[in-house]
């Protein structure tokens, strides 16, 4: 007997930039080139896209601030991102969902479905409000709300070694149930790159690193 299982509730949403050399990565140049770098961001999204096409979502959505390009696979909707600083285009990305959303970042490679498993189960928001992905370098590489409400991101300092736990804060100050997911790195230097890349060694960004390091990029 087939046992029926109920369809996801959840917007998966992916907040990146189009990877043109001079406009993503910055940090990682030098040692890397601006091209350089631009090849590691399109290989990071091209990861992190294929890894939420194969996780179950009710929709999924590319916040884009750029053009879609032929690194953009089939079944991803796409909406351009909104102005402003970091807090309000997390808060607008938010604001275009009506039920349940859980938006990741394009600088985590090594992601796989079964991280975000916990966050698109049928359960999930059984008994939480919220679920955050805390970052090494003190920020956050996920963030999932049963009500997608602008006001909890609005305001939150961005881009700091406590925004995190900032993030973290104006969750639970507003009385909201939070788990966590795992914790991950970010590649913003090289020596993320080098240490992402070693976590997930078949991606495209490992195969990217790797090419760029025979060519003397270290």
């Amino acid at each position: 007997m087939t046992v029926a299982t109920a369809p996801p509730t959840t917007t998966l949403l992916v907040l990146a930039k189009e990877p043109l050399p001079g406009r993503v990565k910055t940090r990682l140049t030098p040692p890397y080139t601006p091209t350089e770098a631009a090849a590691l961001a399109e290989a990071s999204l091209r990861d992190t896209l294929a890894v939420v096409c194969a996780a179950p979502a009710a929709r999924r959505v590319l916040v884009l601030d750029g053009a879609p390009g032929p690194w953009l696979p089939d079944g991803i909707e796409v909406v351009p991102q909104s102005g402003g600083g970091l807090d309000e285009r997390l808060a607008a990305a938010f604001a275009g969902c009506t039920g349940p959303a859980l938006l990741i970042g394009m600088d985590t490679p090594q992601l796989t479905p079964e991280l975000l498993a916990p966050a698109l189960a049928p359960d999930a928001w059984r008994t939480t409000d919220a679920w955050f992905g805390p970052a090494e370098d003190g920020g956050f590489w996920a963030l999932g709300l049963a009500v997608p409400d602008p006001a909890l991101l609005r305001g939150v300092p961005m881009s700091t070694p406590t925004t995190g736990a900032d993030q973290y804060a104006r969750l639970t100050g507003a009385g909201l149930r939070v788990r966590e997911l795992p914790r991950l790195r970010d590649v913003d230097t090289a020596a993320d790159a080098t240490q992402v890349a070693a976590l997930c060694p078949h991606t495209r960004f490992a195969t990217t690193v790797s090419r760029l390091s025979r060519a003397g990029v270290r």
